[in-house]
């Protein structure tokens, strides 16, 4: 009764979260007297194996199929359901990422199996696991348990410690094939884009985020653009020469509310909230953002959160930790000179 973890991968390397993931499975197979199984599927999978082994997995289950190089829902959870059925794991668990959500999702419905989703804590109670997740925006905390021979569990992004290196030996290989031929899936990957140098928003430590406060940057739009356009121009202007440079020295990710979005100051995928990635850094600062609470669900589970904003009022300030009464246009400048002057000493 292993403990399976997904082991997700990326470009033949392991995905940084998945030791969180990792880490989540060692404290369950501790609980349950058992051990853990590494699932890695994909390009260079024997050395992520490896590697997982590393981080205290004593198996590991490894498909090497050229079929799976790219992550792909239909095939990844064919395969996953059938080493399911096949070894009869207590726990399969994966970090709830737009991967790790889909797929435990898919392969718990193939397995007739509960799932526990977006865990931030995990305990035990008669040899059951009992899942803890915010709920309702994060005004509440709800607990979640599943009485299936087989749970199938998500945490939620930096909730969970990763996986601290083991002194262990090698992990146990077995080698299985794809399940499922390539013309019985109705995706194929042409290409992916990534943004270079740039720190990712769901793995970042620090998040600095703007909202619609960044239209009130005091810089002059160029001559022609008015209205919207300008706010337009004076916002963008604002996340890469006033949050950028921040974002920078603190080696932070830039975030963005939904108002900020809406109104075409940044693009989608930097969005924190309900509608968008919801984060744990261990510091995020939120400037020009009045808290919404759909925005608060985004990032309530922060360590320490900073707010900056001219209206003292914003709910935002009943959140945070940290808060300054002023403009942002005045304060991150001063405050990015201030930390490269900290940092360099």
């Amino acid at each position: 009764m292993s403990v399976f973890v997904w082991i997700e991968s990326f470009a033949g390397r392991a995905v940084t979260s998945s030791w969180e993931a990792l880490g989540a499975a060692r404290i369950i197979a501790e609980a349950q007297a058992t051990d853990v199984t590494a699932l890695v599927f994909g390009e260079n999978a024997s050395a992520i194996a490896a590697e997982a082994g590393q981080f205290g997995a004593a198996n590991a289950i490894v498909c090497q199929d050229e079929y799976l190089r790219e992550y792909r829902l239909e095939s990844y959870a064919a395969l996953l359901s059938e080493l399911v059925a096949t070894h009869g794991p207590s726990t399969v668990v994966a970090v709830a990422n737009n991967r790790g959500r889909e797929l435990l999702a898919s392969a718990a419905v193939d397995c007739d199996s509960g799932l526990i989703a977006e865990a931030i804590e995990l305990r035990f109670e008669d040899g059951r696991i009992i899942g803890k997740r915010p709920a309702y925006a994060g005004k509440v905390l709800m607990e979640m348990r599943a009485n299936t021979a087989t749970t199938f569990v998500t945490i939620r992004a930096r909730a969970f410690p990763a996986a601290a290196p083991a002194d262990s030996a090698a992990p146990a290989l077995e080698m299985v094939n794809a399940i499922e031929a390539a013309e019985a899936v109705a995706t194929e990957i042409d290409s992916f884009a990534t943004e270079a140098g740039r720190v990712s928003l769901s793995d970042a430590a620090i998040i600095v985020s703007g909202g619609r406060g960044m239209a009130n940057n005091p810089k002059a739009a160029p001559d022609g653009l008015r209205g919207d356009d300008a706010a337009i121009w004076k916002a963008r202007d604002g996340y890469e020469n006033t949050l950028r440079p921040l974002a920078d020295v603190l080696g932070a990710a830039i975030g963005a509310s939904r108002a900020a979005v809406d109104a075409g100051y940044i693009s989608y995928d930097h969005q924190v909230g309900q509608t968008g990635k919801v984060v744990n850094p261990d510091l995020y600062i939120a400037c020009g953002i009045s808290g919404a609470i759909q925005h608060q669900a985004g990032m309530r589970g922060s360590k320490v959160i900073v707010a900056i904003n001219k209206d003292p009022e914003a709910p935002i300030f009943k959140l945070a930790r940290y808060g300054i009464v002023g403009d942002l246009y005045d304060i991150v400048p001063a405050l990015t000179a201030a930390l490269r002057q900290r940092l360099a000493d």
